[in-house]
């Protein structure tokens, strides 16, 4: 009766640890997705501060155009004022020239000629000046419409950037999505054959979306060894994973991850310092296994948690039973 109880407990499905892998699995990929948007803001900040630097630069230089443009109007102005003046010296030294020649007064009308003639040629240069003014005001506003139209341009650049970003975004979440999704039809089309291969055995179980084995099935207690019974279960996993793998599209990058886990007894031999040592020797075992029957090395990993993530945490001859295991998991690389 106690034995028949034993394997009544050990048939029981822990569906725990499958919960806790299926949130691991979601934390990967929300990390990955966190690490795409950050890798997309860091090249968006990029070049949104190049874009800034050219705004500043061209808004400075827009700046300094202004106050140069404001310069020459009052430069400008003064000398308009000036013409003015000149123009009404001119009009009053005409107006007592034409006196003065009524009047007789010839050596009076040379001078007031010579004034006049000094005036216009005064009156001449100053135009000229104007003149150059406005060839230098208009070639002002000439480079502010080029600077205008050059920021114009980054503007539209840099908004046609920010929608090709969020277009690759959006476009990279759903080939993600369809990637894990993929993976997940061929991670349950591998568990069911590996179902109809083993059969149902007490000693081999399935725990959310791992295969878990005894390691008793593979291994002496204490050794690294594969027994020669665990072969031919070997070699069914390996023809398993041969078959799924032509299926299953290139571009999907799995792996079968191989996991050692013992139980909480320590161990310290030289052979096996600790259980780490022996977790990650037994996975390593299977692994080489598998490549010798076939299946391609980078698409196996072998990994050893010692004792550090048991199935029960009694301290009973069932639990250490339970602890003792080598899982199969079919993931993501």
């Amino acid at each position: 009766m106690a034995l028949g109880r034993s394997r009544g407990r050990e048939r029981t499905v822990d569906y725990w640890p499958g919960f806790v892998d299926a949130l691991a699995t979601l934390l990967l990929v929300f990390v990955f997705l966190l690490s795409v948007f950050m890798l997309a803001q860091f090249f968006l900040s990029q070049e949104i501060t190049g874009k800034e630097t050219v705004l500043a630069r061209l808004t400075a230089q827009i700046r300094q155009l202004s106050e140069i443009l404001a310069l020459e109007r009052a430069n400008t102005g003064s000398l308009e004022e000036q013409i003015a003046s000149l123009r009404a010296s001119l009009r009053i030294a005409e107006t007592e020239r034409d006196k003065l020649r009524g009047e007789g007064g010839g050596a009076d009308v040379k001078a007031l000629a010579s004034e006049l003639e000094a005036e216009r040629a005064l009156s001449g240069q100053q135009i000229s000046q104007i003149a150059l003014l406005n060839q230098q005001i208009a070639a002002l506003r000439r480079q502010l419409a080029a600077l205008e139209d050059a920021l114009e341009a980054s503007e539209k650049t840099n908004r046609e950037s920010q929608t090709k970003i969020a277009d690759l975004g959006q476009r990279l979440n759903l080939a993600l999505a369809q990637r894990v999704q993929e993976l997940q039809r061929y991670r349950s089309e591998f568990f069911g054959r590996l179902r109809q291969i083993l059969g149902n055995r007490p000693e081999i179980r399935v725990v959310g979306d791992r295969f878990v084995f005894q390691s008793e099935v593979f291994f002496d207690r204490g050794s690294a060894a594969l027994r020669p019974e665990a072969r031919p279960e070997l070699d069914k996993l390996a023809a398993a994973l041969l078959d799924l793998e032509k299926e299953i599209p290139a571009d999907i990058p799995w792996v079968l991850r191989v996991d050692g886990h013992t139980d909480t007894r320590p161990i310290a031999t030289a052979q096996f310092p600790s259980n780490w040592e022996l977790s990650a020797a037994r996975a390593i075992s299977v692994v080489q296994y598998l490549i010798s029957r076939g299946l391609k090395p980078d698409r196996l990993v072998a990994a050893g948690f010692g004792e550090f993530q048991p199935l029960d945490p009694g301290a009973t001859e069932e639990a250490f039973s339970r602890n003792r295991r080598i899982e199969l998991k079919l993931t993501e690389r």
